[in-house]
């Protein structure tokens, strides 16, 4: 969405109550009266439509996953515990692009542990994961999959699923709870997993066939 500069002329007071709510919401100063104005105005801002995506992914997977506050409107945080012992915490993190175009945002998974016979497990599951996820993807024409892996880390690029935002907060609860049923599988038996994949892997490609994500 284009953006130009204008000279406003406000009052100090104002101003001060602007830019205590902008440092409450984690935003800019310019960027929180373009918000006022625009819900005003009923112009769609980036950030309400990815507040209208957050908040249909929040109702969708809210019975499965702790979610926490982020100051910016375009995180989410996910997180929900390991059936491992210790119980480790695992997060998804979804980022959105505020003006979407090949994709639509980047989703990052992080396990919080000092194990690395846990981070081992973890890079291993991601490893065939991806592979998973790219040879699905290469089946149905598309070669765009972006992802990366390091200790503990993985991330991947969100394809641009271009639908609205109720659906593609739809879409993307749908790949988070996929992914993370399949985690869980994966950790509570980690030698028996092949066992399950070819199930899990046919529920994988079965969402693909409502959501390219």
């Amino acid at each position: 969405m284009k953006k130009s500069v204008y000279s406003l002329v406000l009052m100090d007071d104002v101003i001060k109550a602007v830019d205590r709510e902008a440092y409450k919401r984690g935003t800019s100063r310019s960027n929180l009266i373009n918000q006022i104005l625009a819900e005003q105005l009923s112009c769609v801002t980036p950030e309400m439509r990815m507040r209208e995506i957050f908040g249909s992914v929040a109702e969708l997977v809210s019975s499965s996953f702790h979610i926490q506050q982020q100051r910016s409107a375009s995180l989410m945080t996910l997180r929900t515990a390991l059936e491992y012992k210790y119980r480790p915490t695992i997060n998804y993190k979804v980022e959105l692009e505020r003006v979407p175009s090949e994709y639509i945002g980047t989703l990052r998974v992080q396990i919080r542990t000092q194990s690395s016979v846990l981070t081992g497990l973890f890079n291993s599951f991601f490893t065939y994961r991806a592979g998973l996820e790219s040879s699905a993807l290469a089946a149905l024409g598309r070669d765009d999959y972006l992802c990366e892996l390091s200790d503990g880390c993985f991330s991947r690029r969100l394809i641009n699923p271009s639908l609205d935002p109720e659906q593609t907060g739809e879409a993307i609860s749908c790949y988070v709870k996929d992914l993370d049923r399949s985690v869980q599988t994966y950790f509570a038996a980690p030698h028996d997993f092949q066992r399950y994949a070819p199930e899990l892997a046919k529920d994988y490609t079965a969402m693909l066939e409502r959501f390219i994500l």
